[in-house]
């Protein structure tokens, strides 16, 4: 060890890393100890001096408690070094060696970064290196450390382009677990890119691993270019952390926090729902996708097991608080004989991948199944099984148990209990269930399906699986085949609730069910009853797809949106109806970008708001919309509006005026006030509030009801619409709904 660096006495060493080496000493001038940095580089290297005078020079121009001050850069010996403030504690990285910090202790310490990086950038400086190991805990607060990367917002050098240090072409030095995908790809970086570290340098702190991992620092590059970092769950506070992480780590800067003071106001806003203590934790969800079989050798008796066996495990594990598991629809677009796991793991956003083969052999059947690591391509576990043909329910029950087991997932007694429950009376109902499953899939199949379910619940009339399916068959029909009455809506509902009642945890059921009763009427029951739901199945994407729905029928908008995220944080794929919430809040880019529709509607229409009528009617000639026969009525209008032929397009839209959903009637009633049918709409705008839909911005803000909006009657169904607003406001703050979703201003 040194001895002096010139007037500084060495005293000890406090670190060292790529670039150089770190002592304590004591300033012999002055009789106060220091911290001297000194560069593994001759004084002759241009590059080495470079980086050290911008340090010395970003740090030098600061004086700030949270920025760790600089009092000199020298030379001794032909090296340069800096002398800064010795600061007692440790450096975050030490601490996180000791596992995960509490809530209160994150979020503090968070806030006192963002106050270095606001000082920071109101010097114009970016810092673009932020990472546990440059942000030192000390008994008054935290200090950044470490400017060498630090560059001036409007600094227009090629080596401002990046944070990431190569040496070499292909070689990377240092943790790049931390740059924002600009930096990576060699953009312009600005606030927004140390908002972006500082996010995964939270959701760390939170869980105790970096929110982008791989085995390679490429692996890590591809996952913040990419991917999503798990969904946080464990509470109220970790729900609205989990929206700021997400927030601070999204792709485009455009998309991220804008401002340091915004991303602070949203932490103070977490830390206001409490559980933020020793005794709360934050959990990274794993995340699986379970892929349809394969089937080793045709046959008609058994290759229906292909996707239904998939689909029921997957619906077998869904619900579970730890576990996320991708929807069967998301699964059966990889059914390749060699699916590419590297392309699954970035489509679907998952952590693991079950796959599996078939083989009939006789009376057995084969099934092989290998649970892999989508990241690694490694195999977790693998197993065969030979089972009767007539034997499918053990099989099923069997890999469930086997897939909680090998991931250690911490299950409570309801979930437990759960994973056990609903158990067939015989081969043949679950054979038939199976089969009804498959068939369901296609809108062309949904009466046979139904059929199908009710032969299940002849010879098992306590099988709660079945009658979710014959409800969900019967709602289906209901809500999109012309000539359906509402007593078939009232047929799903008494099947699903006697699903419920079989198994009160039945979340296949209890999804539908909050679906139908927003078509009923009931948005705020419906509210009410997910929101219970959600405080102990947090995992669910289908739950928050709902509240997505019921909430914005309640005119509940920011509480809408925070659902739709949180559903799309779960499962990126699955389909909300946020485009909707977009819409009615006059954001038609948002809407237009927001995701495909099976029957893109409302994709057409939002390009007719935008006054892109051409590329509307292009592509709504090209819809096929098979026996969903309701649907067509609304492209059909839509086409003819564009048109110009005003008759026709009110002759389709009058043969919607009796559609078993009232948004579906509120979209009607607007075209209709557009198209100069002032009566009618009035009258269906009117039946729309009572009948459940009341979401005051699509009554307030919409331009294609201008045509009424200066009439009494319509100033009379904004009041009752109003008023019922008003309810389920107070319904939803009762429902602990605020917190369950992290938003402070629901509406």
């Amino acid at each position: 060890m040194r001895q002096t660096v010139g007037h500084y006495a060495i005293t000890g060493t406090l670190g060292e890393g790529g670039m150089g080496v770190v002592y304590s000493a004591r300033d012999e001038r002055l009789g106060r100890t220091v911290a001297i940095k000194m560069i593994r580089a001759s004084v002759n290297d241009p590059a080495a001096r470079d980086r050290l005078y911008r340090e010395a020079r970003s740090a030098a121009s600061l004086n700030h408690p949270a920025i760790c001050q600089l009092y000199e850069i020298g030379e001794a010996d032909g090296e340069l070094f800096l002398a800064m403030e010795l600061l007692q504690g440790e450096s975050l990285a030490s601490r996180l060696t000791r596992g995960p910090m509490s809530l209160g202790e994150a979020v503090s310490t968070t806030l006192g970064v963002l106050t270095g990086i606001e000082a920071l950038h109101r010097q114009g400086l970016v810092h673009r290196d932020l990472k546990p190991s440059n942000i030192f805990l000390t008994p008054h607060g935290v200090k950044l450390l470490d400017f060498g990367l630090a560059t001036s917002t409007s600094d227009p050098s090629p080596t401002a382009a990046t944070a990431v240090r190569l040496t070499e072409p292909g070689t990377v030095v240092g943790t790049p677990h931390y740059a924002a995908p600009e930096q990576l790809q060699g953009g312009e970086v600005d606030t927004r890119t140390d908002l972006f570290a500082t996010g995964a340098v939270l959701y760390e702190m939170l869980t105790g691993k970096p929110p982008f991992g791989g085995s390679s620092p490429m692996e890590v590059f591809h996952a913040i270019l990419y991917d999503q970092p798990p969904v946080l769950t464990g509470g109220p506070a970790v729900s609205a952390l989990d929206r700021v992480v997400h927030r601070a780590l999204a792709k485009k800067p455009t998309e991220r926090y804008q401002t340091v003071e915004t991303m602070a106001q949203d932490l103070r806003q977490a830390l206001a729902f409490g559980d933020t203590g020793s005794g709360a934790s934050a959990r990274a969800l794993t995340r699986l996708i379970v892929l349809p079989f394969r089937v080793l050798r045709q046959d008609p008796e058994t290759d229906f097991l292909a996707f239904s066996l998939a689909d029921a495990l997957t619906s077998s594990l869904s619900g579970l608080q730890s576990l996320v598991v991708r929807s069967s629809a998301a699964a059966s677009r990889f059914t390749a004989d060699a699916p590419d796991l590297k392309v699954i793991a970035t489509e679907t956003e998952v952590d693991l991948v079950l796959l599996g083969t078939i083989l009939r052999a006789g009376p057995q059947l084969r099934v092989s199944t290998q649970l892999v690591d989508a990241t690694g391509a490694t195999v977790v576990w693998s197993h065969t099984a030979q089972v009767p043909v007539g034997d499918l329910f053990s099989l099923q029950d069997d890999l469930a148990s086997r897939i909680v087991e090998s991931l250690s997932l911490p299950l409570t007694a309801r979930e437990r209990r759960m994973l056990k429950q609903d158990v067939p009376s015989s081969s043949a109902v679950y054979e038939m269930f199976l089969r009804a499953n498959e068939m369901s899939r296609d809108a062309r199949q949904w009466r046979p399906a139904l059929e199908l379910y009710e032969h299940c619940l002849t010879d098992d009339p306590h099988y709660a699986p079945a009658w979710a399916g014959a409800g969900r068959m019967h709602r289906m029909i209901a809500k999109y085949v012309e000539g359906e009455s509402y007593e078939r809506q009232h047929r799903a509902e008494s099947a699903l609730k006697r699903a419920l009642e079989l198994n009160p945890d039945l979340s296949s059921a209890e999804n539908v069910l909050a679906h139908l009763e927003v078509d009923l009427g009931r948005a705020e029951e419906s509210m009410v009853r997910l929101l219970r739901r959600a405080k102990d199945r947090a995992a669910d994407p289908d739950l928050y797809a709902g509240l997505t729905h019921a909430c914005r029928y309640c005119g509940l908008m920011s509480a809408s949106l925070a659902a739709t995220e949180q559903a799309r944080r779960l499962d990126p794929r699955i389909r909300t109806s946020g485009a909707h919430t977009h819409f009615m809040l006059g954001d038609y880019e948002k809407s237009l970008n927001f995701q495909p529709e099976g029957i893109p509607y409302m994709t057409n229409l939002t390009l007719v708001m935008l006054g892109r009528n051409a590329e509307a009617l292009e592509d709504l000639k090209r819809i096929d919309t098979g026996i969903v026969s309701r649907l067509v009525f609304f492209t059909e209008s839509l086409c003819r509006l564009i048109e110009g032929r005003t008759e026709q397009a009110l002759e389709s839209l009058r043969r919607l005026t009796t559609i078993p959903d009232p948004e579906g009637r509120w979209y009607v009633a607007r075209t209709m006030a557009y198209l100069g049918a002032k009566d009618e709409a009035l009258s269906l705008l009117g039946s729309v509030v009572e009948e459940g839909f009341y979401c005051l911005p699509a009554f307030t803000r919409d331009p294609w009801l201008d045509s009424v909006r200066g009439t009494p009657e319509f100033a009379d169904i904004v009041r009752r619409a109003e008023a019922r607003h008003r309810q389920a406001l107070i319904s939803f703050l009762n429902a602990d709904g605020d917190r369950i979703l992290g938003v402070a201003h629901p509406v």
